[in-house]
Order: structure tokens, then C-alpha cells, then sequence
């Protein structure tokens, strides 16, 4: 059993961007999927599918499936990627507070009661929440 699925995602995409893979699978939850489609409007990863959980195949949880992005000259598009708000750590910003990336060249994750959303997008809808993670 995983004690942090977010982690264990980041984790992962993490992992294989230095490893210079194409593809990585995740395991599935509601908050990884906001992430992952978050990652894919901001142009972090191509694209990604969801596999359904599958018995002949072996899958038996559905999985995400992420095409990862890299640039011309063959560099990841994704340098870094942090998870802020632990399980043993909760960290929580006000709408007035949220952060910034890298001097918005980056983009912070926020769970907010909207839904998951980017760091510009809750200044604008004047929300906080939950800091999950930060991508630059």
C-alpha cells in the first residue's frame, strides 16, 4: 500500500523524465487525474489516457497513461517537479498568499473547493487551498 499516491506519482513522472522515457503509467485516483489533466493544458506532457481496469490484460485498477514532452534538441519541457503539501505536513495558502513559480515561469498546483487548479487561475477566482505540488 502507498501512504502518498500524490507523491509516489510525482515520483514517478519525475523519474522517468531523467531516465528520457516517452511514457510513464500512474496509478489512478480523482486528485492524479485533475493533476495529470492540469500537466497536460500547460503543456508539460502531450497527452495521456486512461486504461480501464482490465482482468485479460492484467490490469486490475484502471492506470493513466502519460506521453511525455520534450523539446527539439531532445530536453524535457518538465525540469522539476515538487510535492509541497505532505501527509505529515498539510500546507495551506490564502487566495491573497498563493504562490508564485519561478517568477511565474512555473505553475503551483492548489486543491481548492473549485477543484484543482493553477496558481493564476485561484488569484483570479480569488480562492485558496491545499498546496499539492509545484512544476517548473
Amino acid at each position: 500500500m502507498i501512504s502518498d499516491p500524490i507523491a509516489d506519482a510525482i515520483t514517478k513522472v519525475r523519474n522517468a523524465y531523467r531516465a528520457g522515457h516517452t511514457r510513464v503509467v500512474l496509478n489512478h485516483s480523482n486528485i492524479i487525474e485533475a493533476i495529470v489533466i492540469l500537466l497536460a493544458k500547460e503543456n508539460f506532457i502531450n497527452s495521456f489516457h486512461i486504461l480501464e481496469k482490465d482482468e485479460e490484460r492484467g490490469l486490475n485498477f484502471k492506470k493513466l497513461s502519460l506521453n511525455l514532452r520534450y523539446t527539439n534538441s531532445g530536453q524535457p519541457v518538465l525540469t522539476g517537479i515538487d510535492r509541497v503539501s505532505k501527509p505529515g505536513r498539510r500546507v495551506y495558502v490564502k487566495a491573497s498568499d498563493v504562490p508564485r513559480v519561478f517568477n511565474n515561469t512555473g505553475c503551483a498546483f492548489i486543491s481548492t473547493s473549485s477543484g484543482v487548479m493553477v496558481d493564476r487561475d485561484a488569484r483570479n477566482k480569488n480562492v485558496g487551498g491545499e498546496y499539492i505540488c509545484k512544476v517548473w
